[in-house]
């Protein structure tokens, strides 16, 4: 998943995954702006410094700081300030609340400084435009990342009070960026200009997406226009944060604590752990696996759990219940911020000149609205019998085994009779499975791949970076020779206390020649990878379900594109500049992987005994990867199209509801339609809280491409080690390398040979019809 919202600044990657897979989320970073810093070089080792004096961060170009206006006191004070400390990698392990309101402040008072003086001297240049624009953007994205990163994974009600304090600063600092007409018109100026069509594609593209953007910030707009537009994006800035906020104290604020056993009959001895492990996080200090107590949460390890495994139907249904009502009453209530929210994107669609906020997405993405419509009634009709089927096959085992709901199947009987049936029908057992799915052996399997496919080689650099919990790893990526080429920071486990749900990929430092230090040709990219999986239990390594496997592939797919790219302009760098609906590509692209014979054996490995996973097993593994495929993507196809109708037809204050909308897009797109209760919406983080509103059709977009991709090696031979190679290599060399400095769909064409089909999406999720 992605992390962010649209933009030119920078761009994120996250996804989200919750009960039966719910789409891979992304939160927003800047407002604007997808989130990216980095560092550089080209040793040939990875080389640890200690932190600089913010002295130095003046000669390197950072920002200027007027050092005539401050006291020698406040200097001192902020010398002493992480945040504004020159850093080769974030001081995470230092930064705290105190840090966030005094550093962020001064920071933007230096950056502001810097683009007075670049609107004094701006010329329609590389040198004189480009160059000092990308000193100041990436700046602030690096600094406000570090606090935005540490609210997502160490909240505490103190950062929380410090980012709300600062926020409005920061927006308003964007907003001037974003509208600054001498820099909007020195684009405009190379655009104009007889030397445009000697331009590399790159930068061709970062002016034409500068130009756009600078639109949709604003720029054109004047007085009582651009003044309403800019409350409308302080506000919306504002609401999202408030919106994840209760999203995070909502689902901590469930727990159910359990003292009888027999409660949790049908759940395996790792979920038993998992509520024990919590209940000694929460005081109960002698619970254990065996005699609890144990406490289920709402986070979603605890929650898939009891869904596909709790026999107790009642159980089963007052956690559903609970889940699908987070943050919908109360103080926590979601309602009227959803309400609001669509009422002022509308209302700045308007002002743009746009019909809906979605003509607005969809202004910076590849598909038009309807394009992207016409896609999920395509997916919606492909996947509707089959879904059909799935329900009818699962209400008819349920009778079998004599269940008495069989005839009367609800939400919170499907995920338990489904697991049900596909034990039985495959003969797997998820919970059998994750003793050969280790976290190391995972990693280690992912690694060799990415090394067969990209000719990489992943290095474990633990203490070469700060970090912000001890669960976290470090990693150096280097190229064939041995040279360092990125970093990246992992942080895998489940810590529903301080850390929100989901999963997600995020910029640190992107690759850039500009921000490149200490006479090196460019600054090398950084990334973070954040799970929330089962973590280590009594000893054992964590042992992972099929699904969290996928789900860091997943997002080590979206680094890799972050970290491969070979694009020195950092403003289209890595991830950077691309389309929104195309960046999910390399993510689900990996996740193929995961069902490829030599891929999958690899990382299979019984934790304690070495032994692989036995072949018959990885047989049925395959058999049952197309297994309710009809369901899960009548799923995601219920997600976009409430996506796209809110932002489209949707009327605040009319009269419909989004909870009447809800209903009248669920009987459509779910063979048991929602229940009236039903206030999933009220945590669709993805687009309210995140960077996909009007842009959730984005995963199926993205998956037709990366389907398609995927179709490439198994065209060449999967069991083919010398053609795997090289289309690996054309793969890294275009879809990778890349970045933002050609559109999508040429970087697709250049790989493919030919524009996407979605034959091989359907075909993998055995949707075709059977004629084909």
């Amino acid at each position: 998943m992605l992390l962010a919202s649209v933009s030119s600044f920078t761009h994120s990657v996250a996804r989200v995954r919750s009960a039966s897979q719910i789409p891979r989320l992304s939160a927003e970073t800047l407002s604007k702006s997808f989130s990216c810093p980095l560092w550089s070089s080209s040793f040939t080792f990875c080389l640890h410094r200690p932190l600089k004096s913010t002295t130095s961060l003046v000669a390197r170009g950072f920002c200027a700081v007027p050092s005539s206006t401050m006291a020698s006191s406040a200097a001192e004070s902020f010398d002493s300030n992480p945040l504004l400390s020159d850093f080769d990698f974030p001081p995470f392990d230092v930064v705290e609340a105190k840090h966030v309101q005094p550093g962020i402040r001064e920071l933007l008072r230096r950056l502001e400084g810097d683009l007075v003086e670049l609107e004094r001297s701006v010329e329609p240049t590389w040198p004189k435009l480009v160059e000092p624009l990308e000193r100041i953007v990436d700046r602030l994205q690096v600094v406000w990342g570090i606090v935005n990163h540490l609210k997502a994974v160490k909240d505490s009600s103190e950062l929380r009070s410090a980012i709300d304090a600062v926020q409005p600063d920061k927006v308003k600092f964007q907003l001037r960026l974003g509208q600054s007409k001498p820099i909007y018109n020195a684009f405009k100026a190379i655009q104009d200009s007889a030397s445009w069509s000697s331009l590399s594609a790159a930068h061709k593209r970062i002016v034409e997406g500068q130009v756009k953007e600078a639109v949709l910030n604003g720029v054109a707009l004047e007085d009582e226009q651009r003044e309403k537009f800019n409350e409308i994006e302080q506000e919306l800035e504002k609401l999202s944060q408030k919106f994840n906020e209760n999203v995070l104290d909502a689902t901590k604020k469930f727990e159910k604590l359990i003292t009888d056993k027999k409660e949790l009959e049908g759940l395996p001895a790792t979920a038993l752990g998992l509520f024990a492990q919590t209940a000694i996080s929460k005081g109960h200090e002698n619970a254990s696996e065996e005699s609890g107590p144990w406490i289920i949460t709402l986070d979603y390890p605890s929650f898939s759990a009891v869904m596909q495994h709790a026999q107790i139907r009642t159980l089963r249904e007052e956690v559903y219940r609970s889940y699908i009502a987070r943050a919908s009453d109360g103080d926590l209530d979601n309602t009227p911020i959803i309400d609001q929210i669509l009422k002022l994107r509308s209302e700045k669609a308007k002002l743009l000149g746009y019909n809906n906020f979605a003509e607005v997405s969809m202004s910076m993405k590849m598909a038009t609205v309807q394009s992207a419509e016409n896609l999920i009634e395509k997916l919606r009709n492909a996947s509707w019998d089959p879904a059909v089927q799935d329900m009818e096959d699962i209400r008819k085992f349920a009778a079998e085994k004599g269940a008495v709901e069989a005839n009367d199947l609800s939400h919170w009987d499907i995920g338990f009779w489904s697991e049900r049936l596909r034990e039985s029908k495959f003969d797997i057992n998820e919970e059998e499975l994750r003793p050969y799915f280790s976290l190391p052996k995972v990693m280690d399997g992912l690694f060799n791949l990415a090394n067969k496919l990209f000719e990489i080689n992943i290095e474990p650099a633990d203490g070469l970076a700060p970090v912000w919990h001890s669960d976290v790893k470090f990693y150096c990526v280097k190229d064939a020779s041995g040279n360092p080429i990125a970093h990246f920071y992992f942080d895998p486990y489940s810590r529903p206390s301080e850390k929100r749900g989901g999963a997600w990929m995020d910029e640190v430092f992107a690759r850039s020649r500009v921000l490149a230090r200490d006479g090196n040709l460019v600054r090398l990219p950084t990334a973070h990878m954040v799970c929330n999986q089962t973590p280590p239990v009594g000893g054992k390594p964590s042992l992972m379900t099929f699904r969290e496997v996928e789900t860091v592939f997943h997002e080590f797919g979206h680094a890799l594109q972050h970290m491969l790219t070979k694009q020195d302009e950092g403003l289209v760098a890595g991830i950077r500049g691309i389309e929104w609906d195309a960046v999910e590509l390399p993510s689900q692209f990996m996740e193929n992987w995961c069902y490829q014979r030599d891929t999958l054996l690899s990382i299979a490995k019984h934790y304690e005994t070495g032994e692989s996973l036995p072949e018959e097993v990885y047989q049925k593994l395959l058999a049952a990867k197309t297994f309710r495929a009809g369901s899960l993507s009548l799923r995601q196809i219920r997600f976009a199209s409430m996506d796209l109708e809110l932002h489209t037809k949707y009327i605040p204050g009319g009269p419909e509801s989004i909870y009447d909308v809800d209903q009248r897009v669920g009987k459509r797109t779910q063979v048991i339609p929602p229940l009236l209760e039903d206030r999933f919406l009220c945590s669709f983080s993805h687009i309210f809280g995140g960077g996909y509103a009007a842009g959730y059709y984005s995963y199926k977009w993205a998956e037709v491409l990366s389907a398609d991709a995927f179709s490439a090696f198994e065209d060449a031979g999967l069991d083919n080690e010398k053609a795997i190679k090289e289309t690996g290599r054309r793969f890294r060399e275009t879809i990778l390398a890349l970045g933002g400095g050609k559109p999508p769909l040429e970087v697709f064409i250049e790989f493919r040979g030919r524009e996407p089909s979605p034959e091989a999406l359907l075909r993998h999720n055995g949707l075709l019809p059977v004629a084909a």
